[in-house]
């Protein structure tokens, strides 16, 4: 992999970090008062420009991030369906939330009821940090860029060191587009460096951030930003094991699908996946163990970048390290020593220790536990922290209601007879869930309500009609969506 030119390998210098902050906050009224339609436009003139400049940006992410073409290619198609999308919402308009009250002398409160009116705003510039596994999608030009973009924000990108090239070539498109969309200068940036990012996360003129990456690094910079003066939300994606719950009548009906569907899901894109299936419950009898057991683990690439095989490396030797863990199944070596590996243990083990079995182990690796009935299956789902999803395999006649109920309590995102890797781009997707998969549970980083994260609610009492927002006017100049009186 080539060492990052030195160019921008960091944001160093204090006064240059400074004169883009200044930039972005000197942009935000312009960019927030652009019409709708403008900025709408603007987000489908970076998703051209993108996937124009395909030929040129693929080939850089290979040598990066050690991703296929066929993956590269995929992902951004991704990353412009996305902005297309929230170009979609922002015409649109339903995002805004306008509400609508008049006057009511007779409001059975008690009191008159005064003119109230409320909408949604941009809430100002906005710090994203990339993640490294998705250089596009959850990069430079990904999710929590585009619906920052849509809200009305100015977006300054700290770059992820794994792909330094591709970020600088993402970010002169993505800023190249926005200038010929007439969007104000400072709208969009990208600082390189961990300096960088632990400075413009405490910075005032930063009014919130977006981040994907481990709980470590995440909970630091949460810490930093509830630390500031003036806190400031900070969206966090940091680590999930999303479990899979496999039922006795599921696994008689079609075992040797789900062993399948397990090993192909745990292993792809060599387990690089926020939405990986870290965790396999089956029952005790069932055929699954022995299936697995014998089967032919696939070969998987490189991994995205050094520090990840070696994070990768310690947690797979502290799990099967773990005194009640026996490996299951190994591939055959890969590249640079990655191997997927099957570990197996029991749920008595697992109500025993929950903490050092359920830990995240970012890589080809996942522990398979054998569990007695349904009922010692919904005890050991009590014992898990927050997950981004989680999932059963069951018939339709399968008494699974208890365990559904309490994976609703632990999940942003429930799963029925389907995998979790891959997280769909629409619109009533939820890719977040309670901590620490994510230290924001009411949002979401993928799909159209993520763009609820980059705005603020106002409400206005009493102001005239002249004075208040288009959206707010009672002629709706614009056409927006609108609550009126409660209806």
């Amino acid at each position: 992999m080539t060492a990052p030119a030195a160019n921008y390998r960091s944001t160093t210098d204090h006064a240059q970090l400074d004169r883009v902050l200044q930039a972005a906050a000197v942009a935000a009224p312009a960019w927030s008062a652009m019409s709708a339609q403008d900025r709408a436009g603007a987000l489908e003139g970076v998703a051209d420009a993108l996937e124009g400049a395909g030929s040129e940006l693929i080939p850089v992410g290979m040598r990066e991030t050690n991703l296929a073409e066929p993956r590269l290619q995929g992902e951004l198609k991704r990353t412009a369906f996305q902005l297309r999308l929230f170009a979609e919402v922002v015409r649109d308009g339903r995002h805004l939330d306008v509400r609508i009250d008049h006057a009511d002398a007779d409001w059975p409160m008690g009191a008159p009821r005064p003119d109230l009116r409320r909408y949604l705003r941009p809430i100002g510039p906005v710090l994203v940090f990339s993640a490294s596994n998705f250089p596009f999608a959850f990069s430079v030009a990904g999710g929590d860029t585009a619906s920052a973009l849509a809200a009305g924000n100015p977006v300054v990108v700290k770059a992820h060191s794994g792909h330094p090239e591709l970020s600088r070539m993402t970010g002169d498109v993505v800023s190249e587009a926005l200038r010929r969309a007439g969007a104000p200068d400072g709208v969009f940036a990208v600082v390189y460096g961990r300096e960088a990012g632990t400075a413009a996360v405490q910075d005032r003129r930063i009014k919130a951030a977006g981040f994907t990456g481990s709980i470590p690094g995440g909970r630091a910079l949460f810490d930093l930003a509830n630390a500031r003066p003036e806190p400031i939300p900070f969206y966090g994606e940091l680590g999930s094991n999303n479990p899979v719950f496999v039922t006795e009548a599921a696994a008689a009906e079609r075992a040797d699908e789900i062993a399948e569907g397990f090993i192909g899901s745990f292993t792809m894109g060599t387990g690089q996946f926020c939405t990986k299936p870290g965790t396999l419950f089956v029952p005790v009898g069932s055929g699954l163990v022995e299936k697995l057991q014998v089967a032919t683990l696939p070969a998987v690439h490189d991994f995205l970048n050094e520090g990840i095989g070696k994070g990768h490396a310690e947690s797979l030797s502290e799990l099967s390290g773990h005194p009640q863990v026996e490996e299951l199944a190994q591939g055959q070596d890969g590249p640079e020593g990655q191997v997927p590996t099957l570990l197996r243990t029991t749920a008595d083990a697992m109500l025993a220790d929950p903490d050092a079995l359920q830990a995240e182990c970012f890589g080809p690796t996942a522990l398979v536990v054998e569990y007695e009935n349904l009922d010692q299956a919904v005890q050991v789902a009590r014992t898990y922290g927050g997950q981004l999803t989680a999932g059963v395999f069951g018939q339709d006649d399968c008494p699974v209601q208890p365990l559904l109920a309490v994976l609703t309590e632990i999940a942003g995102r429930v799963i029925w007879n389907q995998w979790p890797t891959g997280v769909s781009v629409t619109y009533a997707q939820q890719h977040g869930g309670p901590y620490p998969a994510t230290t924001a549970v009411g949002t979401t980083s993928v799909g159209t309500a993520a763009i609820n994260r980059f705005l603020r609610p106002v409400a206005y009492q009493n102001l005239p009609q002249h004075l208040l927002p288009a959206e707010l006017q009672d002629d709706n100049p614009l056409g927006l969506p609108q609550m009126v009186d409660g209806k």
